[in-house]
């Protein structure tokens, strides 16, 4: 039985008023999932690439204005962790930054900031975005007049929000995974996921008809099917008995479901193998190595997830690929104390890696049709913690690459970085979003194919938000 007719049916049955009411929501969900994007295919490929930043990023030393009142202001309230202005990338938008400051980038992003500064810029950045019902002020913050989503400043709770359509849902489907529902493209492969992730499980890419495929930076391992006579006895044995098993004529609808699922992966590690098994793009590859040193071998784990990447995006057309959405995730963000190395470190991985994937792109002349972005559960504190770190917060710069974006722009509005009477900040150093995460992934999605009056089936919030371009950003063309 369907999932869809399990639920229509339950609701038929004799159940109290609250279990009536989540099936009735689970109902919706699930006749919302009904294809809505249908898209023709053939050349029209696309591909969303989520960029994962795990422990909450200080993106007030990612993004750090460099001269005048502007820093003056950002090294008397951060102290001990400022950066040197001397050291910051510097960064030449086409539009002014709305405070009217001088921005650059974290000395270890020199990758990003080259590719920010070209004439024809791959590169925009999302001033202040974060989880958020409504818009909100300080004052309304503090009295509490306006809602705000539920358990602010946890890594747990906010890094659900980030990648569900909406941050008062509970139902731990991610935006990702609900726009892969509402996709429907001719000539897609019907048995390997729209969604690939590179990081594990993750709520981004859940649906409530999709689910992801996991996949390791290094490829597919897979369960060889023959009794290969070369094997010794012993697991040529294990292997007759396994494919004795997963051939009978299995009687339970249990059994079944399962054995169907394991030919499934099955034929699915045969695709991708066969596909990883082809002659390597060599200039595609030497993208990787410039950027992370003269031997490929040298990619950090984020470097080695994006290669990973950018080889399934090159071997799209045997795999039978038209949309895609890839989950690449990089830990460490909860630096406290050990703030000013370890961030050094991770700002450098997301430059280098970031940079090269675009120029991987490019190899392929793709660069028009594959989006990445970023994202993490909140920035981080303006006021250092005990002058050596910093803590959770809520709102915090974005970086959008590719050739589609409207780059070497920035979009949003840059917080006040005071140390007191800063009317963005929540009470502690939290800088209040002006930007909600909604709006953030409407514009993604609005590229990848979503339409207009679709868009509510995953972003029902969305609207709460400024009237100015439909509720998106413009990031995107």
């Amino acid at each position: 039985m369907k999932r869809r007719d399990f639920v229509r049916n339950s609701v038929c049955a004799a159940v109290s008023g609250a279990a009536f009411s989540s099936l009735v929501t689970q109902m919706q969900l699930a006749h919302a999932a009904t294809p809505r994007i249908v898209l023709g295919g053939g050349n029209d490929y696309r591909a969303l690439v989520c960029l994962y930043m795990y422990g909450g990023n200080d993106s007030c030393n990612m993004v750090v204005p460099r001269s005048g009142s502007h820093y003056t202001t950002y090294s008397a309230t951060r102290g001990a962790i400022a950066l040197p202005s001397a050291q910051l990338r510097p960064l030449n938008p086409i539009n002014p930054a709305s405070d009217g400051g001088v921005y650059g980038l974290h000395p270890s992003m020199s990758h990003l900031a080259d590719l920010f500064n070209q004439t024809t810029s791959p590169v925009a950045i999302v001033a202040n975005a974060g989880p958020l019902l409504y818009p909100i002020t300080k004052a309304q913050y503090q009295n509490e007049s306006v809602p705000v989503p539920p358990q602010l400043f946890s890594h747990s709770d906010q890094t659900v929000f980030w990648q569900t359509p909406s941050a008062d849902t509970l139902s731990r489907l991610g935006w990702g995974g609900r726009l892969a529902d509402l996709t429907d493209v001719a000539g897609q492969n019907p048995t390997l996921s729209m969604n690939i992730s590179l990081d594990g499980e993750n709520v981004f890419e859940a649906g409530q008809e999709v689910i992801p495929y996991f996949i390791s930076p290094d490829g597919v391992e897979g369960i060889q099917m023959d009794s290969s006579s070369t094997w010794p006895p012993g697991q040529q044995a294990r292997r007759a008995v396994f494919n004795a098993l997963l051939n009978a004529n299995q009687a339970h609808p249990l059994e079944r479901a399962y054995a169907a699922q394991v030919r499934r992966t099955v034929g699915t590690y045969e695709q991708i193998d066969s596909a990883l098994s082809l002659p390597l793009n060599t200039t595609m590859e030497s993208n990787f190595s410039y950027a992370f040193g003269s031997n490929g071998n040298t990619l950090d784990s984020l470097g080695a997830q994006l290669r990973m990447v950018a080889r399934l995006i090159n071997r799209r057309a045997e795999l039978g690929m038209v949309r895609q959405i890839f989950f690449v995730g990089i830990g460490g963000f909860d630096t406290h104390q050990t703030q000013l190395a370890d961030h050094a470190s991770l700002m450098n991985s997301v430059s280098r890696g970031l940079s090269a994937f675009y120029q991987a792109t490019v190899a392929m002349g793709l660069e028009q049709n594959v989006t990445a972005f970023t994202a993490s559960e909140f920035g981080r504190t303006l006021s250092g913690n005990a002058g050596v770190g910093t803590d959770h917060g809520w709102g915090g710069h974005q970086f959008v690459v590719g050739g589609a974006v409207q780059g070497r722009r920035y979009y949003g509005n840059f917080p006040s970085l005071l140390a007191n009477n800063n009317p963005d900040d929540a009470g502690w150093g939290q800088m209040i979003p002006t930007t909600s995460c909604d709006q953030y992934a409407w514009t993604l999605a609005r590229w990848y194919g979503l339409q207009s009056s679709d868009r509510d089936l995953i972003f029902p919030n969305v609207s709460r938000f400024g009237a100015v371009n439909n509720h998106h950003l413009g990031f995107l063309a």
